[in-house]
Protein backbone atom coordinates (compact mmCIF):
# COMPACT_ATOMS: atom_id res chain seq x y z
CA UNK A 1 0.00 0.00 0.00
CA UNK A 2 1.89 4.04 -1.26
CA UNK A 3 2.08 5.78 1.85
CA UNK A 4 0.84 9.51 1.76
CA UNK A 5 4.28 11.24 1.52
CA UNK A 6 5.59 8.20 -0.49
CA UNK A 7 6.28 10.96 -4.03
CA UNK A 8 8.63 13.63 -1.75
CA UNK A 9 12.11 13.52 -1.47
CA UNK A 10 13.84 14.91 1.84
CA UNK A 11 17.17 15.90 2.34
CA UNK A 12 18.42 16.73 6.10
CA UNK A 13 21.02 18.15 7.23
CA UNK A 14 20.45 17.31 10.84
CA UNK A 15 22.00 16.26 14.26
CA UNK A 16 20.60 15.71 17.56
CA UNK A 17 16.74 15.35 18.40
CA UNK A 18 14.52 18.19 16.22
CA UNK A 19 15.16 17.60 13.21
CA UNK A 20 15.35 14.00 13.14
CA UNK A 21 11.98 13.88 15.08
CA UNK A 22 10.55 15.72 11.90
CA UNK A 23 12.35 13.41 9.44
CA UNK A 24 11.32 10.82 11.30
CA UNK A 25 7.71 11.36 11.00
CA UNK A 26 8.01 12.18 7.13
CA UNK A 27 9.57 8.60 6.45
CA UNK A 28 7.48 6.77 8.63
CA UNK A 29 4.60 8.54 6.46
CA UNK A 30 7.22 7.03 3.16
CA UNK A 31 8.83 9.97 2.26
CA UNK A 32 12.68 9.19 0.77
CA UNK A 33 14.40 10.82 3.66
CA UNK A 34 18.26 11.71 3.09
CA UNK A 35 20.54 12.21 6.72
CA UNK A 36 23.45 14.43 5.69
CA UNK A 37 25.90 13.90 8.27
CA UNK A 38 29.29 15.32 8.91
CA UNK A 39 32.09 13.87 7.59
CA UNK A 40 34.18 13.56 10.19
CA UNK A 41 34.08 9.82 10.90
CA UNK A 42 31.20 10.15 13.77
CA UNK A 43 28.44 12.22 12.12
CA UNK A 44 25.53 13.07 14.10
CA UNK A 45 26.75 13.26 17.71
CA UNK A 46 23.11 11.78 18.90
CA UNK A 47 24.86 8.88 17.80
CA UNK A 48 27.45 9.33 21.34
CA UNK A 49 24.39 9.90 23.09
CA UNK A 50 24.38 6.46 24.77
CA UNK A 51 25.08 2.35 24.00
CA UNK A 52 21.80 1.23 25.21
CA UNK A 53 19.86 0.20 21.50
CA UNK A 54 22.38 -3.02 20.69
CA UNK A 55 25.57 -0.46 21.08
CA UNK A 56 23.81 2.14 19.55
CA UNK A 57 22.63 5.11 20.78
CA UNK A 58 18.55 4.73 22.14
CA UNK A 59 18.04 8.18 20.82
CA UNK A 60 19.13 7.75 17.39
CA UNK A 61 18.15 4.31 16.75
CA UNK A 62 14.10 5.80 17.81
CA UNK A 63 14.46 9.10 15.67
CA UNK A 64 16.24 7.80 12.66
CA UNK A 65 14.47 5.58 10.97
CA UNK A 66 13.85 4.58 7.49
CA UNK A 67 16.62 6.78 6.62
CA UNK A 68 19.62 6.39 4.25
CA UNK A 69 22.96 8.47 5.50
CA UNK A 70 25.21 10.28 3.27
CA UNK A 71 28.41 11.67 5.13
CA UNK A 72 29.54 14.99 2.87
CA UNK A 73 31.31 17.63 3.65
CA UNK A 74 29.87 20.82 1.88
CA UNK A 75 32.84 22.97 2.65
CA UNK A 76 34.54 20.74 -0.21
CA UNK A 77 33.15 21.76 -3.57
CA UNK A 78 32.65 18.34 -5.38
CA UNK A 79 30.66 17.87 -2.15
CA UNK A 80 28.98 21.00 -2.26
CA UNK A 81 28.38 20.15 -6.03
CA UNK A 82 26.89 16.92 -5.14
CA UNK A 83 24.74 18.79 -2.40
CA UNK A 84 23.42 20.94 -5.43
CA UNK A 85 21.99 18.14 -7.72
CA UNK A 86 20.16 16.51 -4.85
CA UNK A 87 18.33 19.96 -3.86
CA UNK A 88 17.35 19.93 -7.62
CA UNK A 89 15.26 17.27 -6.99
CA UNK A 90 14.01 17.64 -3.60
CA UNK A 91 11.07 18.39 -2.30
CA UNK A 92 12.19 19.17 1.30
CA UNK A 93 15.44 20.82 2.59
CA UNK A 94 15.81 20.22 6.31
CA UNK A 95 18.47 21.77 8.67
CA UNK A 96 19.45 22.14 12.37
CA UNK A 97 22.93 24.08 12.67
CA UNK A 98 23.85 27.37 14.50
CA UNK A 99 22.09 29.95 13.34
CA UNK A 100 24.02 31.47 10.36
CA UNK A 101 26.31 28.60 9.49
CA UNK A 102 24.00 27.83 6.26
CA UNK A 103 24.10 31.52 5.26
CA UNK A 104 27.84 31.41 5.99
CA UNK A 105 27.82 28.23 3.65
CA UNK A 106 26.27 29.90 0.45
CA UNK A 107 23.26 27.89 1.66
CA UNK A 108 20.75 29.74 3.25
CA UNK A 109 16.94 28.81 2.93
CA UNK A 110 15.85 32.49 0.92
CA UNK A 111 18.55 32.06 -1.53
CA UNK A 112 17.73 28.16 -2.02
CA UNK A 113 13.99 28.50 -2.52
CA UNK A 114 14.91 31.32 -5.03
CA UNK A 115 17.65 28.69 -6.69
CA UNK A 116 14.76 26.08 -6.47
CA UNK A 117 10.87 27.19 -6.51
CA UNK A 118 9.56 24.51 -5.61
CA UNK A 119 12.01 24.07 -2.70
CA UNK A 120 10.16 24.08 0.78
CA UNK A 121 12.79 24.68 3.42
CA UNK A 122 12.66 24.00 7.38
CA UNK A 123 14.99 25.94 9.39
CA UNK A 124 14.89 24.63 13.26
CA UNK A 125 16.59 26.79 15.79
CA UNK A 126 17.14 27.22 19.49
CA UNK A 127 15.37 31.12 19.59
CA UNK A 128 14.17 31.35 16.20
CA UNK A 129 14.40 35.12 14.70
CA UNK A 130 15.31 36.62 18.35
CA UNK A 131 18.41 38.70 18.42
CA UNK A 132 21.13 38.76 20.57
CA UNK A 133 22.20 37.14 22.49
CA UNK A 134 19.76 34.26 21.45
CA UNK A 135 21.22 33.63 18.13
CA UNK A 136 24.43 33.23 19.60
CA UNK A 137 23.54 31.08 22.35
CA UNK A 138 23.45 27.39 22.38
CA UNK A 139 20.06 26.06 22.62
CA UNK A 140 19.87 22.45 24.06
CA UNK A 141 16.56 20.71 25.05
CA UNK A 142 17.81 21.11 28.90
CA UNK A 143 18.91 25.38 28.35
CA UNK A 144 15.33 25.68 27.07
CA UNK A 145 13.40 24.13 29.44
CA UNK A 146 14.87 26.64 31.80
CA UNK A 147 14.70 29.58 29.57
CA UNK A 148 11.03 28.88 28.28
CA UNK A 149 9.79 28.36 31.91
CA UNK A 150 9.11 25.12 31.65
CA UNK A 151 11.62 24.43 34.53
CA UNK A 152 9.48 26.87 36.58
CA UNK A 153 6.22 25.00 36.84
CA UNK A 154 7.71 21.52 37.25
CA UNK A 155 9.26 19.27 39.91
CA UNK A 156 8.21 20.37 43.79
CA UNK A 157 8.01 23.12 45.59
CA UNK A 158 11.34 23.48 46.70
CA UNK A 159 13.23 22.81 43.31
CA UNK A 160 12.56 23.31 39.70
CA UNK A 161 12.67 19.97 37.94
CA UNK A 162 13.19 18.63 34.14
CA UNK A 163 10.91 16.69 32.16
CA UNK A 164 12.30 13.51 31.97
CA UNK A 165 12.59 13.44 28.19
CA UNK A 166 13.89 16.07 25.53
CA UNK A 167 10.52 17.82 25.65
CA UNK A 168 11.30 20.67 23.42
CA UNK A 169 13.55 19.35 20.56
CA UNK A 170 10.41 16.86 20.72
CA UNK A 171 7.55 19.20 20.37
CA UNK A 172 9.65 21.02 18.02
CA UNK A 173 9.91 17.84 15.21
CA UNK A 174 5.97 17.43 15.75
CA UNK A 175 5.93 22.05 14.87
CA UNK A 176 7.52 21.35 11.73
CA UNK A 177 6.07 18.09 10.94
CA UNK A 178 2.59 20.03 10.74
CA UNK A 179 3.90 23.01 9.08
CA UNK A 180 5.90 20.85 6.47
CA UNK A 181 2.64 18.76 5.34
CA UNK A 182 0.59 22.40 5.05
CA UNK A 183 3.83 23.63 2.93
CA UNK A 184 3.25 20.83 0.69
CA UNK A 185 -0.38 21.13 0.74
CA UNK A 186 0.16 25.39 -0.22
CA UNK A 187 2.67 24.21 -3.18
CA UNK A 188 -0.07 21.43 -4.50
CA UNK A 189 -2.04 24.77 -4.96
CA UNK A 190 0.71 27.33 -5.89
CA UNK A 191 3.11 25.46 -7.31
CA UNK A 192 5.70 27.06 -4.90
CA UNK A 193 7.90 26.17 -2.16
CA UNK A 194 7.76 28.04 0.97
CA UNK A 195 9.74 28.18 3.96
CA UNK A 196 9.09 26.84 7.24
CA UNK A 197 10.89 28.26 10.62
CA UNK A 198 10.84 26.42 13.66
CA UNK A 199 11.99 27.14 17.32
CA UNK A 200 12.55 24.94 20.57
CA UNK A 201 11.94 28.19 22.71
CA UNK A 202 8.75 29.24 20.59
CA UNK A 203 7.41 26.00 20.76
CA UNK A 204 7.52 25.66 24.53
CA UNK A 205 5.99 29.35 24.91
CA UNK A 206 3.06 28.26 22.61
CA UNK A 207 2.85 25.54 25.92
CA UNK A 208 3.28 28.14 28.59
CA UNK A 209 -0.10 30.17 27.38
CA UNK A 210 -1.81 29.14 30.48
CA UNK A 211 0.59 30.25 32.88
CA UNK A 212 1.84 33.63 31.37
CA UNK A 213 -1.97 34.71 31.36
CA UNK A 214 -2.61 33.36 35.02
CA UNK A 215 0.67 35.52 36.04
CA UNK A 216 -0.17 38.82 33.08
CA UNK A 217 -3.70 38.65 33.90
CA UNK A 218 -4.34 38.29 37.32
CA UNK A 219 -1.28 38.02 38.88
CA UNK A 220 -0.97 34.40 39.86
CA UNK A 221 2.40 32.31 39.38
CA UNK A 222 2.00 28.65 39.25
CA UNK A 223 3.13 26.54 42.06
CA UNK A 224 5.51 23.70 41.07
CA UNK A 225 3.36 20.85 43.03
CA UNK A 226 4.86 17.83 41.74
CA UNK A 227 2.52 14.89 40.96
CA UNK A 228 -0.56 17.36 42.11
CA UNK A 229 -2.24 19.89 39.35
CA UNK A 230 -1.95 23.12 40.73
CA UNK A 231 -5.01 24.52 39.73
CA UNK A 232 -7.46 21.14 40.90
CA UNK A 233 -7.79 18.60 44.35
CA UNK A 234 -8.04 16.29 44.37
CA UNK A 235 -5.45 15.99 41.58
CA UNK A 236 -2.75 14.05 42.81
CA UNK A 237 -0.60 10.87 43.58
CA UNK A 238 -1.36 9.25 46.84
CA UNK A 239 0.17 6.21 48.39
CA UNK A 240 -1.52 2.60 49.68
CA UNK A 241 -0.55 -0.20 52.22
CA UNK A 242 1.59 -2.12 49.69
CA UNK A 243 3.79 1.07 48.69
CA UNK A 244 2.14 1.65 45.12
CA UNK A 245 1.16 5.21 45.01
CA UNK A 246 -1.86 6.14 42.46
CA UNK A 247 -2.90 9.20 40.54
CA UNK A 248 -6.82 10.68 40.89
CA UNK A 249 -8.67 13.01 39.16
CA UNK A 250 -11.62 14.92 40.46
CA UNK A 251 -12.83 17.81 38.22
CA UNK A 252 -16.02 18.28 39.31
CA UNK A 253 -18.36 18.37 42.21
CA UNK A 254 -20.50 15.45 40.99
CA UNK A 255 -16.57 13.07 41.01
CA UNK A 256 -16.11 14.74 44.55
CA UNK A 257 -19.35 13.66 45.72
CA UNK A 258 -18.33 10.43 44.65
CA UNK A 259 -15.26 9.77 45.60
CA UNK A 260 -15.56 10.45 49.17
CA UNK A 261 -19.11 7.99 48.79
CA UNK A 262 -16.87 5.51 47.33
CA UNK A 263 -13.61 5.98 48.02
CA UNK A 264 -13.58 7.54 51.46
CA UNK A 265 -16.24 5.57 52.20
CA UNK A 266 -17.42 8.84 54.34
CA UNK A 267 -20.48 10.80 51.47
CA UNK A 268 -20.94 13.88 54.26
CA UNK A 269 -16.98 14.78 53.94
CA UNK A 270 -17.98 16.06 50.42
CA UNK A 271 -19.82 19.34 52.17
CA UNK A 272 -17.02 19.89 55.08
CA UNK A 273 -16.55 23.74 54.63
CA UNK A 274 -12.95 23.02 54.31
CA UNK A 275 -13.92 20.60 50.95
CA UNK A 276 -17.32 21.97 49.27
CA UNK A 277 -15.81 23.42 46.03
CA UNK A 278 -12.77 22.45 44.38
CA UNK A 279 -11.99 26.15 45.21
CA UNK A 280 -11.82 25.98 48.67
CA UNK A 281 -10.38 22.40 48.63
CA UNK A 282 -7.25 23.83 46.40
CA UNK A 283 -6.81 26.58 49.38
CA UNK A 284 -6.93 23.56 52.29
CA UNK A 285 -5.12 20.92 49.91
CA UNK A 286 -2.97 19.77 52.75
CA UNK A 287 -6.08 19.60 55.08
CA UNK A 288 -8.19 17.33 52.20
CA UNK A 289 -4.80 15.57 51.07
CA UNK A 290 -4.40 14.30 54.88
CA UNK A 291 -7.67 13.47 55.21
CA UNK A 292 -7.74 11.30 51.53
CA UNK A 293 -4.29 9.50 52.68
CA UNK A 294 -6.01 8.28 55.64
CA UNK A 295 -7.72 5.94 53.81
CA UNK A 296 -5.69 5.11 51.23
CA UNK A 297 -3.01 4.39 53.79
CA UNK A 298 -4.93 1.32 54.68
CA UNK A 299 -5.63 0.02 51.52
CA UNK A 300 -3.90 -2.04 48.82
CA UNK A 301 -3.37 -0.68 45.33
CA UNK A 302 -6.03 -3.20 44.39
CA UNK A 303 -8.93 -2.32 46.81
CA UNK A 304 -7.56 1.35 45.88
CA UNK A 305 -8.34 0.69 42.00
CA UNK A 306 -11.51 -1.30 42.56
CA UNK A 307 -12.79 1.67 44.80
CA UNK A 308 -11.97 4.42 42.37
CA UNK A 309 -13.70 2.16 39.65
CA UNK A 310 -17.06 1.66 41.89
CA UNK A 311 -17.03 5.62 41.96
CA UNK A 312 -16.28 6.25 38.06
CA UNK A 313 -13.39 8.48 39.00
CA UNK A 314 -10.45 8.76 36.79
CA UNK A 315 -7.05 7.11 37.83
CA UNK A 316 -3.76 6.05 36.73
CA UNK A 317 -1.19 4.12 38.24
CA UNK A 318 2.15 6.06 39.14
CA UNK A 319 4.61 3.55 37.37
CA UNK A 320 8.17 2.92 36.91
CA UNK A 321 9.64 2.03 33.74
CA UNK A 322 9.76 -1.46 34.19
CA UNK A 323 5.77 -1.30 34.74
CA UNK A 324 5.29 0.80 31.24
CA UNK A 325 7.54 -2.00 29.45
CA UNK A 326 4.94 -4.48 30.37
CA UNK A 327 1.98 -1.98 29.94
CA UNK A 328 -0.98 -3.75 28.29
CA UNK A 329 -1.41 -0.31 26.10
CA UNK A 330 2.22 -0.10 24.57
CA UNK A 331 2.01 -1.22 21.35
CA UNK A 332 5.34 -1.89 19.53
CA UNK A 333 7.24 -1.93 15.99
CA UNK A 334 10.73 -3.55 15.80
CA UNK A 335 13.23 -1.91 13.55
CA UNK A 336 16.51 -2.96 11.75
CA UNK A 337 19.95 -1.65 12.59
CA UNK A 338 23.08 -2.48 12.04
CA UNK A 339 24.01 -4.42 14.90
CA UNK A 340 20.52 -5.91 14.93
CA UNK A 341 16.53 -5.98 15.04
CA UNK A 342 15.34 -3.64 18.26
CA UNK A 343 11.75 -3.60 19.70
CA UNK A 344 10.57 -0.16 20.82
CA UNK A 345 7.07 1.74 20.91
CA UNK A 346 5.22 2.37 17.82
CA UNK A 347 4.56 5.77 16.39
CA UNK A 348 1.32 6.92 18.42
CA UNK A 349 -0.78 7.46 15.72
CA UNK A 350 -2.85 5.01 13.60
CA UNK A 351 -4.11 5.95 9.88
CA UNK A 352 -6.36 3.22 7.99
CA UNK A 353 -4.75 -0.12 8.34
CA UNK A 354 -1.89 -0.42 10.64
CA UNK A 355 1.17 -1.15 9.39
CA UNK A 356 4.73 -2.56 10.28
CA UNK A 357 7.20 -1.83 7.50
CA UNK A 358 9.42 0.75 8.85
CA UNK A 359 12.90 1.10 8.07
CA UNK A 360 16.35 0.47 9.89
CA UNK A 361 17.95 3.30 11.70
CA UNK A 362 21.26 3.70 9.23
CA UNK A 363 25.01 2.52 9.95
CA UNK A 364 27.31 5.92 9.50
CA UNK A 365 27.69 6.81 5.65
CA UNK A 366 25.94 3.63 5.27
CA UNK A 367 24.33 4.75 1.88
CA UNK A 368 26.67 7.12 0.69
CA UNK A 369 28.33 5.07 -2.17
CA UNK A 370 25.36 4.22 -3.98
CA UNK A 371 23.84 7.68 -3.45
CA UNK A 372 26.97 9.29 -4.43
CA UNK A 373 26.37 7.55 -7.79
CA UNK A 374 22.80 7.85 -8.10
CA UNK A 375 23.32 11.75 -7.95
CA UNK A 376 26.71 12.02 -10.01
CA UNK A 377 27.40 14.83 -12.30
Amino acid sequence: MSKPLSDLLVLSLEQAVAAPHLTCRMADAGARVIKLERADGAGDFARGYDQHAHGMSSYFVWLNRGKESLAIDIKQPDDLALLHRMLAQADVWVQNLAPGAMERAGLGSEALRAQYPRLITVDISGYGDAGAPYNEMKAYDLLVQAESGITAITGSPEEPGRVGVSICDLTTGLNAYTAVLEAVIDRAKTGKGSGVKASLFGSMADWMAAPLMAYEQSDTIWPRNALRHPLMCPYGAFPTSDGSRTLVACQNEREWQRFCEHVLQDKAFAKHPQAETNVVRVANRPFVEGRIEETTRQITREEFHARLRQGDIAYGAVNEIPDVSRHGALRRITVGTPNGDISYPAPPTIRGEARDDYGPAPGYDEHGARLRSEFAG
